[in-house]
This record gives structure tokens, sequence and C-alpha cells, in this order.
């Protein structure tokens, strides 16, 4: 066991030495480590959570166990290890659990840990495990902080650009790298590498859907979780229920199609957006939108050969909206109005919509621009919301209609108040 913790510091110290972009995040480093509450990094595979720990602890003395480790499980013995972490890393202030969801019954170690007066950060890959876990043994001892793959301005800090200080010199290298984020999206492994997308993604996604999922739920029929996950890549953006994938994809039954689909939710692979109205029942039963978590896997999984901009666009707004704190099932929603027209984004706060956000890729034709606003003023109509905007890749108006006052914005300048609210 010793000799499994000496390979793990050395290679936590070789993960120290590398240079780092430091991430946007909205907590206070400083504040959460200060706090005996344990932190929990929890985000999907490959998007920075252990890189985000280290350079948390970067400056402490700190322990470290990567759980991602079959030596370390296939060894575990709970007293051995914290006796051997004692003698590698003596005096250790804060203890690192890096993807602690691969240890059966992690969450009454840690529970244990807490007690003891250990002051942790936990990273892990799995929301549901996490979700229900940290909320029976642990409920009100931990901090959680979400991570996702690179946010747009996190994307231009890589490339040496602030998004919110644009001079007219860099408007064309600007566009370039928007257009290159919202088709090939944001995984640190390949933001400085775009030629590896395609087939780094293309692992990514087979590994999460046949590691996560298939193999923690011992899936049998593993060929049919796949093509749900390929189906759902390649129709993201529209709206699905699972009665319709049970019969698209010749399922057994739709029981089979909805735990599927909640398998492919816990690794954060897939979120489902579900149609706002004001009684439970008939929100449940409607039809819930499909988006995937970063566009790369987009261009990397989906059998598509049209270009899509229009719904790479909406699923780069979702995903900056989860960023943000909005939550699907409690703070967001798309809404669909009596007459069948179709509002993107209803996000509410406390119990009051507190705004309607289409998204419009191009919005120049006339024939276009007629269509989208008359489906936000007949959604902000029936919703009784007036702060309405249609998001853009690049223009930048205003539009009154029927006394309704319409913020046209380009995705890049949307981001910047949606960071400061």
């Amino acid at each position: 066991m010793k000799t499994i913790i000496l390979n793990q510091r050395k290679e936590r110290d070789e993960l120290l030495s590398r240079p780092y972009l430091t991430r946007r995040i909205n907590q206070d480093t400083e504040m959460l480590l200060d706090s005996h509450l344990i932190k929990l990094i929890t985000g999907p595979r490959r998007v920075g959570k252990s890189t985000q720990a280290l350079l948390m602890l970067r400056d402490r003395n700190f322990a470290y166990l990567n759980f991602d480790s079959q030596q370390l499980l296939d060894a575990w013995d709970a007293n051995l290890v914290m006796r051997m972490l004692d003698d590698v890393y003596s005096g250790y202030e804060y203890l690192l659990l890096d993807e602690v969801q691969n240890l059966d019954a992690w969450d009454l170690w840690v529970s244990e840990l807490y007690r003891q007066g250990k002051n942790l950060v936990i990273t892990g890959s799995n929301a549901k495990m996490l979700s229900s876990e940290m909320a029976t043994a642990l409920t009100g001892k931990y901090l959680k902080v979400e991570m996702l793959p690179f946010s747009l301005e996190e994307f231009f800090d890589w490339n040496k650009l602030d998004l919110r200080m644009l001079n007219p010199e860099q408007q064309a290298d600007a566009s370039a790298l928007m257009d290159d984020y919202m088709r090939n999206g944001g995984y640190p492994e390949v933001v400085a590498s775009r030629q590896l997308t395609r087939t780094y993604l293309d692992t990514l996604f087979d590994s999460i859907v046949w590691k996560d999922v298939a193999k923690r739920h011992n899936v049998r029929n593993v060929t049919d979780l796949n093509d749900l996950a390929l189906y759902l890549v390649s129709n993201f953006c529209n709206p699905l229920s699972a009665s319709e994938l049970t019969d698209e994809l010749g399922f057994s039954s739709v029981n089979t199609t909805k735990k599927y689909m909640d398998y492919l939710h816990e690794p954060y692979l897939f979120y489902y957006l579900p149609r706002y109205n004001n009684k439970l029942k008939i929100m449940k039963k409607a039809p819930r939108k499909v988006y995937v978590v970063d566009n790369g896997f987009v261009a990397a999984k989906a059998f598509s050969l049209s270009d899509n901009l229009g719904r790479l666009l909406e699923n780069q707004v979702f995903v900056e909206l989860l960023r943000n704190g909005y939550d699907p099932d409690r703070t967001m929603f798309y809404y669909r109005s009596r007459n069948d027209k179709e509002v993107d984004f209803v996000l509410r706060k406390g119990t009051h919509i507190d705004q309607l956000v289409q998204v419009c890729y191009d919005l120049s034709s006339p024939k276009t621009e007629k269509r989208e606003v008359d489906s936000l003023t007949e959604c902000a109509e029936e919703l009784n919301c007036s702060n309405l905007v249609i998001v853009t890749n690049n223009e930048e108006r205003t539009i009154e209609k029927d006394g309704l006052r319409i913020e046209v914005m380009p995705m890049s300048k949307w981001i910047v108040p949606l960071a400061q609210q």
C-alpha cells in the first residue's frame, strides 16, 4: 500500500509541475478551503476537476488519493491507507480524494473522515451517485463546485484574448474563435489541438457510454444503450419523449428507454429540458428537449451531414445557462404556446418568470425575424414576461413589437452580463 501511495504522490507532483489555465469559477477558492465543510468538485469526465482541485491546493500541504487506480481499489484497506498517508504526507492539512465514487461505500468512509476532522476535497463524475449519496450520509456537510468544459470566456483566455475587451483589430480573430468554439466545444484536452478534437471526443464519448454507464449499471444490451446515445447526440435540441424513442429505436419497453436516458445523464453527458407548465402532471408528460454537455460531441459522433449552426448555438446557450446556475426542472424550461409557438428558454427566479431567451443563428431574413419575434411575443404574453432576448451569432439591435422591447444580442455579448448575475 505504501508503494501505491508513493507512486500516486509522484503522479500528484508531476501534475502540479504542469502549466494550467486558471479556470473561472463562481466560488472564492480561499473561502472554500478555509471552510471545514467537504469541498465537492463535480462534473463530466476530463473537464479539469482534478486540475482545479490541485490548483486550489497547490500552496497547501495536502495528501492525495486517486481512485481511478484499480491497484488502489484492489488493495483497499481503509485503516492501512490512513496510516500510510500519515507516513507519506507528514502533517498534511487537506486530503484530496480524486474520482472517489469508484470506491464501494465511499460516502460512509468520507463521512467517517469528516467526523474525524479531516479537511476534505473530493472529485467525482457521476451526478446521481454524488447527489443521492451526498444527500444522505453527508447532508449539510459539503459545498459543491460544479465544473463543465471551458466556457467561451475561458476559451478566449486560453487564446490570449479577453472576450470583454476586444479592440477592432481583434474582431476577425475573435469571430474565428467563436465559430471554432461553437463547432468544436471546450474540452480542455483539445482546445490547443483542434486537429485531435473528433478523435479524442469520439473515444471519450464511447468511454463514458461503455465504462461510466454500461459497466457501472451492468447493462446487458449495450448495443441498445449505444444506439440511444448516438440518436440523442444526433437529435440534440429536439423535443423527444421516451415513448417516441422506444418506437423509433425498436426498444423492448418505455421503462427501459427511460432508464437508459437517466443512465446517460448521470455522467453529465446529456441533459433533458422540460416544457414549462403550471401543472406539474402536464409538464411531466410533455416531451423534453435534449442537450449535450459539449458541442464537440456533436462534431465527433452525430450522424448528420448539415452544419446545424442554429442548434449548435442553442446548445451553447443551454450550457452557458447551466454554467451560471440555471437548473432544468427548477429554473430553466422551454415553452410552447397554445398556438404551438415555441420559445427556447424560460428562466425562472423564485416563483416568477424572469426572462425569455430565444436563439437564432441568423436573424437577417425578414421572414426569419417575423417567425422568431412572433413566437417570442406570443409566449411572452401567455407567460406575462417582458424581459425578452434573442441570442444570435453576431447581430445586435433592438426590436419593438406589440409594446414589447426585444434585445437582440450576439452570443459574445450575451455571455458577459450573464456571468455578472
